[in-house]
């Protein structure tokens, strides 16, 4: 049976890692691995990527323990550190668009060092809101938002005029604001990420 560590606070973790405490660091992984390869995830669209961007994380995190600041929110800290080693990853990997540059930029400002949580549940949210979604306004949005679809595509696909289309993705778009708010563009773009046309 695996042994389970507590801790009684952000710093007195913290304070463990620096000192090379490697329950601490196995306790750091199992903690956080799911949800930084999740949240890269939505951003590479590839898991091999993903999850080597999280081991980079977490490597990096292990040699820089010793400089860790005990009152500054750690999770924000990986959050904060997955965001930028993807980005180092993407210029490696390929060119980034204008757009894209925008949505991540946008991106970064929603992950900041109190609203983790937050942006956790407004995704659930998303999703759930989607699938809550008529059944004709649910499709259109996803046939736009995960297939990557133009609106003359998608009138042609689910043969309706392109005004229904319009009219069905300004619905979805409605109700899903109402639900998530202002940030709604930088919650779909972890979700769906930015599709590329061929």
């Amino acid at each position: 049976m695996a042994m389970k560590y507590s801790y009684k606070n952000n710093s007195e973790f913290i304070e463990q890692l620096k000192k090379g405490d490697e329950n601490a660091f196995t306790y750091l992984v199992k903690t956080y691995h799911k949800k930084l390869f999740v949240y890269v995830l939505c951003l590479t669209n590839d898991e091999t990527v993903s999850e080597d961007i999280v081991q980079n994380v977490f490597l990096n995190t292990w040699e820089y323990r010793k400089r860790l600041n005990p009152d500054y929110s750690l999770k924000s800290f990986l959050y904060k550190s997955t965001y930028n080693e993807f980005v180092t990853q993407y210029n490696k990997l390929r060119s980034t668009s204008k757009l894209e540059l925008a949505y991540i930029e946008a991106l970064n400002e929603v992950v900041d060092d109190n609203n983790n949580e937050i942006l956790e549940r407004k995704i659930v949210l998303v999703s759930k809101g989607i699938n809550k979604l008529p059944n004709k306004c649910k499709i259109t949005f996803l046939l736009s938002k995960e297939d990557g679809l133009t609106n003359i595509e998608i009138a042609e696909f689910l043969n309706i005029s392109l005004k229904t289309v319009e009219g069905q993705l300004t619905k979805a778009y409605k109700l899903l604001r109402e639900w998530v708010g202002d940030e709604l563009k930088e919650i779909l773009f972890l979700l769906f990420g930015v599709k590329k046309r061929i």
